[in-house]
């Protein structure tokens, strides 16, 4: 190994270990946080057992799964075992296994912290905004330290140890396929419980949110954890992961054309300074005590931002690199926010679209989902252009420095746009922390004030949530152009090495890229149905037993002291409907890509890989920006507007916010993760694809 690209690996694991002090420190200081009220400590407690008893029966099914996959890999990949060196299928199925392992480690970590930030967040409250604020955030903070460097340090180990961008492609693809099921079984169980407590509590009822009279409640709360920290935190670790992946595919195949690892060494050098940006970005987080906690976590982007431009602009000087890449570094991370900014506008409570889609509320729910609808989908036209901008400006800024640049300055802008994740996940991560926080505030009986200082904290967390998802979108769709060109590299490898025709793009007049095109794109229409009816029928189970409870438990209903509700039953039904649910959507997908690849070959590939691309970024910001959209109109009408509490346009709300439910939390974040991975499938499998098919 070139001893310039082993300096920047020893750099970038020791920045990614500075990352795990920083977030141990972060979990020291929350743990000191006062916590005295036994009534939230025991509510805390059945939540925090809740999460762990699903994530734990969910790895238990994933392991097995993993299991399957590892032997799959160890017999065909990267050729079959009986063909080639049995040393790589080794390499490659530990490295699978191990991606797999680092992605459901992100998970635990982000459930033990998020349970405890919780209840330090709603009794902070009591003090005042800024103390809660400070505990929401550095609970989402732990997390983003710990997922971040758990991902450099993964890549950094299996590049030196392996020093093997295919054996790097197994890593991504455990991480991403165990990314996949977390997302789609953790989004599942979430809205179902969520759901369920909705429909029946507030329409049915007319009781508040967080009402513990309600059985579906701690579910709800358990749902947050392992929807939007566990399975997020999972996400993000692959959409990580699978960007630098991308590039250094790209960047070693450049390195072997022009000599050296300059190209290589400048994916660690930018990643590194990514999470030193973030670092820095979160320790220098702040908010004033009459603060607005949405322009807090919003400066701390900013600032993250600013701080990665300056240390890669130090860095490209400093060690002589290509400013051309640096450029389209930049571009992919500006774009990021300004994707960021646009969701903001469609999702945003002070915003136009929410305002009007509370006001057609009045008119009935049908009004509140048509508007919602179409403002989702026009919302989608400000990111595909902005992906698609900054492929094309990464693509014409590096293609003057010759053959493979341009797709490796997509590839960079993928790392770029990804380089302050550290602080989009410490963001996205405070959304659930503060959410579960307003419902401990009322269900502990913390007071109307306590209550309204969460209820500010939560509506800034889904504002931000809907931007981060936006930025994890629009960072997906750039990984996975970036994943196309590393699939044309692993194919023409290995047709340089059987001296067959080497491939230069995708023609779609030919039949078999334009068969390849028409069923990827309706891939991501069947898995987001799956999943969607996924949480339907979960949903219609737990209405069912909350109806049955609140007819049999005598006083349930009128709340008379000491009468409780069988919080397990909803919690039974939530966990056992999404592990039932959650390996039949990823499976299709997966074997999908399979089926393809072995009728059409590597052209047909192209162009399923392209289809779904296109139609999964369109689905997965529609549907993750119009369900913000209703979560947030159903907010502003709960603050007073339009009626109110209890009136029509609140129902309505309601009904809309239960149908952007799943799109936002379940179908939509779960699409980028499917394009991911059937398009390492794709990679992994291009000798196999190249050799046998039906049609060549």
């Amino acid at each position: 190994m070139n001893l310039d690209l082993f300096f920047f690996l020893i750099v970038s694991a020791v920045i990614a270990i500075l990352s795990f002090l920083f977030a141990a420190w972060l979990r020291h200081w929350i743990n000191k946080q006062p916590s005295s009220n036994s009534r939230i400590a025991e509510i805390g407690g059945l939540i925090r057992s809740g999460a762990n008893t699903f994530l734990r029966k969910e790895y238990n099914v994933l392991a097995k799964f993993a299991g399957i996959a590892a032997i799959l890999i160890l017999t065909f990949l990267p050729t079959p075992i009986w063909q080639g060196n049995i040393r790589d299928n080794i390499v490659m199925a530990i490295a699978y296994l191990f991606g797999t392992t680092l992605s459901a480690i992100a998970g635990v970590i982000g459930i033990r912290v998020a349970t405890v930030a919780n209840i330090k967040t709603a009794e902070a409250a009591q003090k005042g905004i800024k103390p809660s604020f400070m505990s929401g955030f550095r609970g989402g903070a732990v997390m983003g330290m710990a997922v971040v460097g758990g991902t450099l340090l993964g890549v950094t180990l299996v590049m030196l140890i392996t020093n093997d961008t295919t054996a790097l492609l197994g890593f991504s693809f455990g991480a991403s396929s165990l990314a996949l099921f977390a997302k789609a079984g953790g989004g599942i169980y979430t809205k179902t419980a969520d759901i369920s407590a909705d429909l029946v509590g507030k329409v049915e009822l007319g009781i508040p949110e967080d009402d513990p009279r309600n059985p579906a409640v701690i579910a709800d709360n358990v749902g947050d954890n392992v929807g939007d920290v566990a399975g997020m935190g999972a996400d993000l670790f692959d959409s990580n992961v699978a960007s630098m992946a991308a590039a250094l595919v790209i960047a070693s195949s450049l390195d072997k054309t022009v000599g050296g690892t300059v190209n290589s060494s400048m994916v660690f050098c930018y990643a590194a300074a990514g999470l030193l940006a973030s670092i820095i970005g979160v320790a220098t987080a702040r908010m004033g005590k009459h603060g607005n906690p949405t322009r807090a976590l919003n400066s701390s982007t900013y600032v993250t931002t600013a701080v990665f431009i300056l240390l890669t602009a130090l860095a490209t000087w400093a060690f002589q690199l290509q400013w051309r890449i640096w450029g389209a570094s930049i571009v992919g991370l500006l774009v990021g926010v300004i994707i960021g900014i646009a969701t903001d506008y469609f999702t945003d409570d002070s915003k136009h679209p929410v305002h009007h889609v509370a006001k057609a509320s009045e008119s009935g729910p049908a009004f509140t989902i048509l508007s919602g609808v179409s403002y989702g989908f026009i919302s989608t036209l400000p990111a595909m252009i902005g992906i698609a901008f900054s492929a094309l400006a990464a693509y014409k800024i590096c293609e003057p420095l010759g053959q493979g640049y341009p797709m490796f300055g997509i590839s960079m802008a993928a790392v770029g746009m990804l380089s302050i994740v550290g602080m989009i996940i410490s963001n996205d991560a405070y959304g659930p922390i503060v959410d579960n926080a307003r419902g401990l505030a009322e269900m502990g009986g913390l007071g109307d004030d306590v209550i309204e200082i969460a209820d500010s904290l939560d509506s800034a967390g889904n504002t931000v949530k809907a931007v981060t998802k936006g930025f994890a979108i629009g960072s997906a769709g750039l990984t996975v152009i970036a994943l196309l060109g590393a699939f044309i590299s692993e194919v023409n490898d290995a047709a340089s090495a059987l001296h067959v025709q080497l491939i230069t793009g995708f023609d779609i007049m030919n039949p078999m890229v334009f068969f390849g095109l028409l069923v990827g794109a309706s891939i991501p229409a069947v898995f987001s149905a799956m999943l969607i009816l996924g949480v339907d029928r979960n949903a219609q189970r737990m209405v069912s037993e909350i109806h049955r409870q609140f007819r049999e438990i005598a006083g349930l209903k009128e709340g008379k002291e000491g009468v409780t509700p069988e919080y397990g039953k909803c919690i039974e039904i939530a966990t056992a409907g999404a592990l039932r649910e959650l390996i039949p959507a990823g499976l299709m997908t997966i074997i999908a890509t399979m089926v393809v690849g072995f009728i059409g070959g590597v052209q047909a590939i192209g162009g399923f890989l392209c289809g779904n691309i296109v139609s999964g970024l369109l689905l997965a910001l529609f549907m993750s920006n119009a369900g913000g959209l209703w979560d947030n109109s159903k907010k502003y009408i709960e603050a007073g507007n339009h009626g109110g509490k209890g009136s029509e346009a609140h129902k309505s709300g309601v009904v809309g916010d239960t149908v952007g439910d799943p799109f936002k939390d379940t179908a939509g974040p779960s699409i980028n993760t499917q394009i991911t991975v059937v398009s390492l499938v794709s990679s992994l499998m291009s000798t196999i694809f190249l050799t046998c098919s039906i049609f060549h």
